[in-house]
């Protein structure tokens, strides 16, 4: 069984127990279902139903378009309403001034039956309703949390195969035994470089925030190992500005997008350029990387093209409405365009 149509067994599952709660609990219950023509049951049957309604309208609207997206104000006072307006619907279908027969005292001290309005349980409503409320919330922002850590999941599996894989590690080793032939000062600070990336990503891929001069540190290693490869360095731009200091982010977040200028941008047999910048303001973080298309060698997986794939649902968990991410894919450029919002 899919995990999708194990989800909807569940909630089919979960709905009909909820809904079988005013049908056994109902004082005037009977196997022969008389009691589905009383008005008081069902105007509780609603109420449930109504509810139901609610649960799914929280779960899949009002908690991601307010909740999530910082306008919790509008969310609160959206919850606010819908109560108002599930009280007003069923007052509308059920309330009325229905003949129940009561005894009465007259003033000589004979007794009539005379007419009440039926009553409404508004009390019951308001605490059943408080109840489905705060389900729909848990479930949700459990439902959230576990999508941000499966996808964080996906993010460091896909960056420790990314930096183990035989085509990373063939062409920094090769390098570097270039570097060894030649007895090139440069071969040391390359194995050190190599190590300190291999140590980032297993300590700190598992952190939900990273300092962010960490993370640049590790990009900076990362290229100035590509650089090992490379005839041209001017062809090649990597530029940060601004204070880092005290600011955080989510670990291995950038890496994808540079990884593939690198995959698709670099052949030392045609005009190539890839430029990557960074600036960082006391309110926001942006990252650009632009390259131009080359032709590259036919690649055994889609590891960066996934790694992207993944990058851009973990900024939307991580980073809902606080960011703004563009890719331009054009015939004969890639580039990426992301800002993030740190307030």
């Amino acid at each position: 069984m899919s995990k999708k149509t194990l989800t909807i067994l569940q909630h089919f599952l979960g709905i009909l127990a909820f809904l079988c709660i005013p049908i056994f609990s109902s004082p005037d219950f009977s196997w022969a279902f008389d009691f589905l023509h009383i008005r008081g049951f069902q105007r509780d049957f609603t109420s449930y139903v109504l509810f139901v309604f609610f649960f799914y309208a929280n779960y899949y609207a009002l908690i991601p378009r307010l909740y999530f997206t910082d306008r919790k104000k509008n969310y609160f006072l959206s919850v606010l309403l819908s109560y108002v307006l599930l009280s007003g619907i069923n007052k509308l279908l059920f309330f009325s001034f229905e003949p129940m027969h009561i005894p009465m005292h007259t003033a000589h001290g004979h007794m009539h039956f005379g007419h009440k309005p039926l009553n409404m349980p508004i009390g019951s409503d308001f605490f059943k309703f408080i109840l489905v409320f705060l389900l729909s919330f848990l479930f949700r922002i459990n439902n959230r949390l576990t999508d941000i850590y499966e996808e964080k999941l996906k993010a460091e599996v896909s960056y420790l195969k990314a930096q183990i894989n035989p085509h990373f590690l063939f062409n920094t080793l090769n390098s570097l035994y270039a570097l060894t032939i030649q007895k090139s000062d440069a071969a040391p600070d390359a194995v050190i470089k190599l190590s300190s990336m291999m140590r980032y990503v297993v300590t700190h891929s598992d952190s939900d925030l990273v300092p962010l001069q960490s993370e640049i540190d590790y990009i900076a290693d990362y290229i100035a190992l590509q650089r090992l490869r490379i005839s041209e360095p001017a062809n090649l731009l990597f530029e940060v500005t601004g204070d880092t200091s005290e600011k955080f982010i989510a670990p291995l977040l950038l890496i994808p997008f540079i990884e593939n200028a690198f995959k698709y941008g670099v052949n030392t047999e045609q005009d190539w350029h890839i430029d990557i910048r960074i600036n960082i303001t006391d309110t926001d973080f942006s990252l650009y990387v632009g390259n131009q298309k080359v032709s590259v060698p036919m690649h055994e997986d889609g590891s960066t093209e996934q790694g992207i794939e993944n990058t851009t649902k973990r900024l939307e968990l991580i980073y809902p409405n606080k960011h703004n991410l563009q890719l331009t894919d054009s015939p004969h450029r890639y580039e990426v365009d992301l800002k993030i919002h740190w307030s």
